[in-house]
């Protein structure tokens, strides 16, 4: 049995406890999740219908069909063709007597009203009360793929960093990560921030075209897809000697970080992790300026549940993957970032990442 036929008996056991009688899934992550399936969402329906019990099937336009046959060795496939109404093929893979059905987020409002027009007394209800705890406790091959990701990831900042930056535009050092990642494996660059100087005080600063100079703190956030998963890590590095209102900073978030990293371990509420490192940051006397939560999960999604907020209160369990990224950010001045991710184990937390976190000048 596949692994993708596992991870649907186990949705379709989730579906039986909640009452859901059928998931739409549309292309999307959760498509990826439960079979493997890489499509895209367009004005020509694509939607996986797994029902509560039974044999699912794949609605999916012919011109599309070598994405999904490869795929297709527990699953049904109905085809259509241009011209052929699919949301019609859709209500009749439903099944019989059919009164409560997940969607998930990606579906297209516009593909979801046609789908329930001829529908009476079906209730549509999120796919995420089923999906999400499956995705977010990852298995030992998700957590494999993670591995790779981050250990490509920390390769990516390691060469970037024996490379001159002084000179260059933060959109030209962008351009060079990407092509990094991708020298280092990663199927796709999936972001990349670049921010320096006054601009690495602003938490999700776009690239500009400012030149990196001497005395300019250095924000780099950046990651991609590697074997379907995402990768993500952050490090301020200084250029040229730093100052020691920014050592102490950078002193302070790394404190944080770690202190945060040693409090994960199965049964901990998600905002316990937040609470500790701001916690640090406060009684430094920074904490206003520390802008964001401390984390989001990491898999098939660069975010996605848990995340790792103030009221949060669902305990961790081993399997879990997120960020933990704290952060202080001095408008117009600078700003101090550092991420890695971690994956909740039996006794604590593992590190995907290894970078060195330890202040770096360049």
């Amino acid at each position: 049995m596949s692994i993708y036929q596992q991870r649907c008996q186990r949705a379709q056991k989730e579906m039986e406890r909640q009452g859901i009688d059928a998931l739409l899934v549309s292309p999307s992550s959760d498509l990826v999740y439960l079979t493997g399936i890489h499509t895209f969402v367009s004005e020509r329906l694509a939607v996986f219908v797994l029902p509560q019990s039974g044999e699912p099937v794949m609605v999916v336009p012919e011109l599309e069909a070598s994405m999904s046959q490869p795929k297709a060795t527990f699953f049904g496939l109905r085809l259509w063709p241009d011209g052929a109404d699919p949301y019609a093929l859709v209500r009749s893979s439903l099944p019989a007597g059919c009164h409560r059905v997940g969607v998930t987020e990606q579906m297209w409002s516009g593909h979801l009203l046609r789908i329930q027009t001829g529908l009476s007394g079906v209730e549509f209800v999120r796919a995420a009360t089923v999906l999400t705890p499956l995705r977010q406790i990852k298995d030992a091959t998700e957590v494999a793929a993670l591995r790779r990701s981050g250990a490509a990831t920390d390769a990516t900042m390691a060469d970037l960093l024996t490379r001159p930056l002084i000179g260059k535009s933060e959109k030209e050092v962008g351009r060079q990560i990407a092509d990094l990642l991708l020298a280092h494996g990663h199927q796709q660059a999936g972001f990349g921030i670049v921010a320096s100087g006054p601009n690495s005080g602003d938490p999700h600063r776009m690239n500009s075209d400012r030149v990196l100079q001497p005395g300019d703190a250095l924000v780099l956030d950046f990651g991609g897809i590697y074997d379907d998963y995402c990768s993500d890590i952050t490090r301020t590095v200084f250029l040229g000697t730093p100052p020691d209102e920014f050592r102490r900073i950078y002193e302070v978030v790394r404190q944080a970080q770690e202190a945060a990293v040693q409090t994960v371990r199965p049964g901990v509420p998600c905002q316990e992790i937040d609470r500790v490192a701001r916690r640090v940051i406060s009684d430094a006397g920074y904490g206003q300026y520390f802008l964001h939560r401390t984390g989001h999960g990491l898999g098939l999604d660069g975010h996605e549940e848990p995340y790792i907020v103030e009221g949060n209160t669902l305990p961790l369990a081993a399997g879990m993957v997120f960020s933990v990224e704290p952060g202080i950010y001095l408008a117009g001045r600078f700003g101090v970032r550092i991420e890695d991710i971690v994956v909740v184990t039996e006794n604590g937390a593992e590190r995907m990442n290894h970078a060195p976190r330890e202040l770096i000048t360049l």
